[in-house]
């Protein structure tokens, strides 16, 4: 396999995108970079400095600033890497339920995508790259050599989402409230989770996540 490709993941809330890039970066030696990540990274501080969410200026303008840094695991702990806001390790606040119904909030402000977007691209430009979020393969690295687009029935990955976080938490809500808020991230985020035209789909719903990755590994050549 070559070592400067671009490889695009891209698909729905709870798919598995995450997952999935980071343990197939890891297996190729890649550099693996979680846009969601991105994104939660921001509205986590903008929640921080109470920041109205519907300010779509502000928002933007605390993207093109804000520091942020995405590297390997500090600690053991299961994650897949640390994110530092501002210096501030705030890897595991990203998944609260909060940024959880706050993100696609954020996320959908023009000004906020085209300000992560640079940050993506200029990563992604470097090549030997996954990447895995949303309009991946649409907008950020159109010209991916391999272009991934992940799904699965809106149940497996409300399942998912709710395993996750029953592990993690002691008061997780119920796996009926997190279905509704996959339901409602769904149709938040719809008019960035279309697939490129040139995207391999793989359904997931009754693939391992090695299963996943073993069929990227014979796309990829």
């Amino acid at each position: 396999m070559r070592h400067d490709l671009q490889i695009a993941i891209d698909g729905p809330a709870g798919v598995g995108k995450s997952t999935v890039g980071e343990r197939l970066a890891k297996q190729i030696q890649y550099l693996y970079l979680d846009t969601g990540a991105m994104y939660r990274a921001l509205t986590w501080l903008a929640l921080q400095r109470k920041i109205d969410l519907d300010d779509a200026a502000a928002l933007g303008a605390l993207a093109e600033t804000f520091d942020l840094e995405i590297i390997l695991p500090t600690i053991a702990d299961g994650r897949q890497y640390t994110v530092l806001v501002e210096g501030r390790d705030v890897t595991w606040e990203l998944r609260s339920p909060e940024v959880d119904h706050a993100v696609s909030l954020v996320s959908r402000h023009p000004p906020v995508r085209a300000a992560m977007r640079r940050r993506q691209r200029e990563i992604g430009e470097r090549g030997g790259v996954v990447m895995a979020g949303r309009d991946i393969g649409t907008v950020v690295l159109p010209n991916a050599q391999l272009k991934i687009y992940l799904t699965a029935s809106l149940e497996e990955r409300a399942r998912r989402r709710w395993l996750e976080l029953r592990a993690k938490e002691d008061t997780a809500p119920t796996f009926e409230e997190v279905l509704a808020e996959v339901q409602r991230r769904d149709e938040l985020d719809s008019a960035q989770s279309a697939p490129a035209a040139d995207a391999i789909m793989i359904h997931t719903d009754h693939l391992s996540v090695e299963q996943v990755i073993q069929r990227i590994l014979e796309l990829a050549g």
